[in-house]
């Protein structure tokens, strides 16, 4: 077998951690694909399978085969092997969340608007933190309404308390001599998107610390359900979602401040929303794959920090999961 297959068969379930410059690389590469025809993905899996079984075609190269594992993990989700719902990929994330941000970033918002975009935001963070869920346990609908419900309450609950907040920040002098109506934006944004993604995360997939996932030995036997790892799997992703939204709430807001003072957009205002969308799609671009990348999709942990019968399971010293993303 040639090397690069070889690595292709340990990487299609992602046990070999890669040095972090290159697993970010790697999720650049599969946010791109939120695009990708049902007969393409047939064609990728199907090459998959029969690398598996041993009965490639003659002429597959090893490009063509990681080609196909790209597709396939950007768009199958790994426990159920189902297909995500393009909106809820993480692929996805940037072109269907980028209006949302915007529109999170629009100035002089009033109340009513606020609650609009944060619950857009969050109904939308809901659906893609349900849809790549570490899913080796099934999960009733009244469990993802009871968890939506709870996460788009908070958040906007959130969002309204910082909004409140900022209005009486701007009341004081201080206020307005050591922030810029820029960082305000900044520091109201950032902190209520990081709270309520962390509320979102917990609430849309609190199921898994009830009932615990499943780990894995080196050779993908299940050894048992974890709650330990559970909420291993949990913090990751959460950190992931502190993480996310600080280059898309910190770099736009002070790129426009900058950019509306130029002649260009001075002389033609209705330039500002189409530059600040292009603006906040970079932004995205750039934040999704630095925080997905901070942990691979799946992790690995030791079984001495896992419950007893676990460890008492397996010879093995690890044990790898799912965390989702």
């Amino acid at each position: 077998m040639e090397s690069g297959a070889a690595e292709l068969l340990i990487a299609e379930h992602s046990w070999i951690p890669l040095p972090h410059v290159e697993y970010m690389v790697l999720e650049a590469r599969r946010v791109l694909l939120w695009i990708v025809c049902q007969s393409r993905l047939k064609e990728a899996v199907q090459l998959l399978e029969d690398y598996k079984h041993g009965t490639l075609p003659p002429g597959v190269t090893n490009k063509e085969l990681w080609g196909a594992q790209k597709i396939k993990q950007a768009i199958i989700h790994p426990d159920t092997n189902e297909t995500i719902f393009m909106p809820f990929r993480m692929s996805g994330y940037i072109p269907f969340g980028t209006p949302i941000v915007v529109g999170l970033l629009l100035p002089n918002q009033t109340i009513a608007s606020t609650v609009f975009w944060q619950w857009l935001n969050q109904s939308h963070n809901a659906c893609v933190n349900y849809a790549n869920r570490n899913a080796t346990k099934p999960s009733p609908t009244s469990k993802f309404i009871q968890g939506y419900l709870g996460a788009v309450i908070s958040a906007v609950s959130i969002a309204i308390d910082e909004s409140k907040a900022e209005e009486m920040a701007w009341r004081t002098e201080a206020c307005h001599v050591v922030l810029t109506g820029a960082a305000m934006l900044i520091i109201v944004l950032f902190s209520s998107s990081a709270s309520a993604n962390i509320c979102n995360v917990v609430l849309m997939r609190h199921t898994e610390l009830e009932e615990g996932i499943d780990v894995l030995d080196n050779n993908g036997n299940i050894v048992g359900s974890s709650r330990i790892a559970a909420k291993h799997a949990l913090l990751e992703t959460a950190l992931t979602r502190v993480v996310l939204p600080m280059p898309i709430l910190v770099l736009p807001p002070i790129i426009m401040s900058i950019l509306e003072k130029t002649s260009l957009l001075r002389s033609r205002p209705r330039m500002v929303l189409p530059v600040q969308s292009l603006v906040c799609l970079a932004a995205f671009g750039l934040a999704l794959p630095l925080a997905i990348s901070l942990f691979p999709q799946m992790s690995e942990i030791e079984t001495s920090r896992l419950e007893p019968e676990i460890a008492m399971a397996t010879p093995s010293k690890t044990v790898i999961y799912n965390k989702g993303l």
